[in-house]
């Protein structure tokens, strides 16, 4: 272990592979320079007062380096990848797709619009960043920070001119693309996991569908009004009354409300990890549908009708409030409940990223209104989260598990650790509920 301010060094080591993408000697200067003042002391992680706590390090220049200077973000990008990859990926990693805003005065910031902010819980005035983190047990890296454009944005081109939107990035986006795009490019930067996991915001079926057409696994929320048809549904010809005989098969059943197929069902309680104030637990049900997802079809008096789609799990989690949420998977027909639950459950670690990545790192901090700015500084956030979960990992584990390296600990030359990445949630072999 690196003694008292030896992480400075580390970190200008595991910086070369992100520094070789960039060809310039003072960018290749200023990248540890940013990073380190993220990592640093400090309650304020924009540019002037980071630039203000390191010495020699002239404002002018390091604010050129993120908001001005010309250089291409891929490397850097392809660099986090092999590393993220490298800490946690494989065949038991999990994807979580999320969003996280970050909250803005004015209205000139590039994306900045009111509107609903998750973390906040309600409308603000802020830019959404679609997020994606990819993790093992308990140790989670960002690998994924993309700006979402909202219409107002979108429809005003001379707006998106002057916030330097890439031309190739002005036209209309929703999350959802956004998300599949950013899935597609951490696929072909060679990261591998074993699921994707969103909450309801993304669950809709286009997204499903484009997941399932890339031979993903998946655990996403949906709406309990979601509609669904039991697994036993049978496509058949209708027996006309008169006129022409049909055409068109048709479901034998009808679909459902996904709260109301589930009504009978009595949970049971599950637990799926221990937290900070023991076992976390709440009663899960599971039963296996067909989502009506399908093509539209005029079916008799009920009109146009999804038609069933492919058979998934429908669970249903109660807790202890009494709430209750919906949501649908993919995994095996054999899988577990508490196998479903913990799948589910894993989604928690992209807000532990998101909290980590604001408090410690100032990933909201940019007070920069350029495009380029905001996406190369939380490119740089990224990198500075990966290099603190690497020393978090190669640590001996004498802190809390969950637990970040601080700047403080750091330069004590004492990193918070953590001795092994606990067991993904499914391991064991599939078997029936």
């Amino acid at each position: 272990m690196s003694g008292a301010g030896g992480w400075r060094e580390d970190l200008e080591r595991w910086l070369q592979p992100f520094l070789a993408g960039l060809s310039h000697p003072a960018r290749r200067a200023m990248c540890p320079l940013y990073v380190a003042g993220l990592i640093g002391l400090g309650d304020r992680k924009s540019i002037q007062p980071m630039a203000a706590r390191a010495e020699g390090v002239p404002y002018d220049r390091l604010h050129h380096f993120i908001a001005a200077g010309i250089w291409d973000k891929a490397p850097l990008q392809r660099a986090l990848l092999g590393e993220a990859h490298r800490l946690v990926g494989g065949a038991d990693a999990i994807l979580v797709v999320d969003d996280t805003a970050l909250p803005k005065k004015g209205n000139r910031s590039v994306g900045v619009v009111p509107q609903y902010a998750t973390t906040l819980g309600k409308t603000a005035n802020c830019q959404t960043l679609v997020s994606l983190t990819l993790a093992r047990g308990e140790v989670p890296v960002a690998v994924g920070l993309a700006l979402f454009l909202p219409e107002s944005w979108t429809g005003d081109p001379d707006r998106m001119v002057s916030a330097g939107v890439p031309e190739g990035l002005r036209a209309a986006r929703t999350k959802l693309e956004i998300a599949v795009a950013e899935i597609d490019r951490v696929r072909e930067g060679g990261v591998r996991f074993g699921c994707v996991l969103a909450d309801a915001g993304y669950g809709s079926a286009p997204f499903r569908q484009a997941l399932s057409a890339r031979g993903l696994s998946w655990a996403v929320g949906i709406s309990g009004r979601s509609k669904v048809y039991p697994a036993d549904v049978t496509m058949i010809f209708p027996v006309a009354g008169r006129g022409r005989p049909r055409k068109r098969h048709v479901p034998d059943q009808v679909s459902v409300a996904a709260e109301t197929i589930l009504t009978d069902m009595s949970g049971r309680s599950v637990t799926w990890r221990r937290g900070t104030k023991g076992r976390l637990r709440a009663r899960f049900c599971a039963l296996r549908v067909r989502m009506a997802d399908g093509p539209t079809q005029r079916i008799g008096t009920q009109g146009n009708q999804h038609l069933p789609g492919d058979e998934v799990w429908l669970v249903r989690e109660e807790r202890g409030s009494g709430e209750r949420k919906y949501y649908l998977s993919n995994l095996p027909a054999d899988a577990t409940l508490k196998q479903l639950a913990a799948t589910i459950k894993a989604r928690w670690i992209c807000e532990q990223a998101h909290q980590q990545m604001k408090g410690e790192l100032g990933l909201d901090h940019f007070e920069g209104r350029s495009w380029t700015g905001l996406n190369r500084h939380a490119l740089m956030t990224m990198m500075a989260y990966a290099f603190l979960q690497s020393r978090r990992l190669a640590a001996t584990g004498r802190k809390k598990k969950n637990r970040l390296p601080t700047a403080s600990a750091l330069d004590a030359g004492d990193p918070a650790g953590h001795p092994q990445l606990p067991q993904p949630a499914i391991t064991a072999p599939m078997s029936t509920l």
